[in-house]
């Protein structure tokens, strides 16, 4: 080539390619319908038809969803079902309503069956084909998925790939008593104890270890779901008592199990602080963005629990700031470099905030052997 010469581009129509989004641009071609806010109330949500899974849908994208996650809700009519899917993605399904079955088929023929309820929680291994059917004659069966498909279809770029493939990931498959609601308790140290399971029969009657460190002695127990790389975990409050400040990574959507109250959510600037409050119900997802602090208070006569799910497990947490949480950010004084706001630094007003709220349903605030200084 003379080097006097100009560089020609491979093909006449050649495509400028610049800042793309795949993931973006494959919701667009499946006609998705897509419900974007801080937060958002997936049982409320409109949904329309989905062919990819043969059944109605839409697609949720809260503000702090990151770069790695996002959830679509599938919305199976009185005695619908699904047409059979797999794809090289991780998902974490959530029943927010109704009841049902799921059906996993395995290398050799054999296939696994586990029935669902409100507040179930399973995965399915990678790349294995599966089918959910609504129990119902009557009722809908509404299913929460939270996803690595954003992640996955922008770093392959390849819908072919993700949906049509032909690998088994036979480490992923994991002991027949996974698909039952039985499981393996990993004993690691508070905050970090893991249940190594498939399925999860019910969130609410799940027993969680203490978890001291993060205030007001609450609890917690993190998931180990199908051997995925996706992180989730369970956390409740006693009654009358709120969790202390923290931040995190963004793309952690939580889910209110039970009980009600709120999250108030803020960006600590120059001492310039602006809350965002999330009320707690049933149904709502949020996300809170990157390192913003946020804080979970309890207003219900019961504990409370919520579920949270992110990229990055305790057993794979594939980034560095997933590693540093666990390894004790997550439970740690800002003060001392932890994401952690202690009892005694956290903004009067939050606390006067919550004694308000609190006396509306006439519940006695238990909350004087942590905080003293107000």
């Amino acid at each position: 080539m003379d080097d006097d010469q100009p560089l020609q581009l491979m093909g006449a129509d050649h495509e400028k390619k610049f800042l793309l989004d795949p993931y973006l641009d494959w919701l667009k071609k499946e006609g998705a319908l897509v419900h974007e806010g801080f937060s958002v109330d997936a049982l409320a949500a409109e949904t329309n038809f989905w062919p990819r899974y043969d059944c109605n849908a839409a697609f949720i994208h809260v503000r702090g969803r990151g770069d790695y996650l996002s959830v679509y809700a599938l919305d199976l009519k009185p005695g619908g079902k699904t047409r059979p899917v797999k794809h090289i993605y991780e998902c974490f399904i959530y029943v927010l309503q109704g009841h049902g079955s799921t059906a996993v088929d395995l290398p050799g023929g054999k296939r696994h069956t586990f029935e669902w309820g409100p507040k179930s929680l399973f995965a399915v291994p990678l790349n294995l084909k599966y089918q959910l059917f609504n129990g119902s004659g009557s009722e809908r069966a509404l299913l929460a998925c939270t996803t690595s498909l954003p992640f996955t279809l922008n770093l392959f770029h390849d819908e072919g790939f993700l949906f049509d493939n032909e690998y088994t990931f036979m480490g992923r498959i994991g002991n027949s008593k996974y698909y039952e609601g039985d499981g393996d308790f990993i004993s690691i140290k508070a905050g970090r104890h893991m249940w190594e399971t498939n399925f999860v029969p019910d969130l609410t009657q799940i027993e969680l270890p203490a978890w001291k460190e993060r205030g007001a002695g609450g609890s917690s127990l993190a998931f180990a779901l199908a051997d995925a790389s996706m992180h989730a975990h369970v956390s409740q409050i006693p009654t009358a008592r709120y969790k202390k400040g923290h931040r995190h990574a963004d793309g952690v959507h939580i889910w209110a199990v039970d009980g009600s109250g709120y999250t108030m959510l803020w960006h600590d600037v120059n001492g310039d602080r602006e809350f965002i409050e999330v009320p707690w119900r049933h149904g709502i997802v949020y996300a809170p963005p990157y390192m913003m602090f946020h804080q979970h208070f309890n207003t219900a006569r019961q504990p409370a629990r919520y579920l949270a799910i992110s990229m990055g497990s305790r057993r794979y947490p594939l980034f560095r700031i997933k590693r540093e949480s666990a390894g004790g950010k997550v439970d740690t004084d800002i003060k001392k470099g932890g994401n952690q706001v202690e009892y005694e630094d956290q903004d009067p007003e939050l606390h006067q905030r919550w004694l308000q709220e609190i006396a509306r349903t006439g519940i006695e605030p238990d909350m004087k052997e942590f905080v003293k200084s107000f």
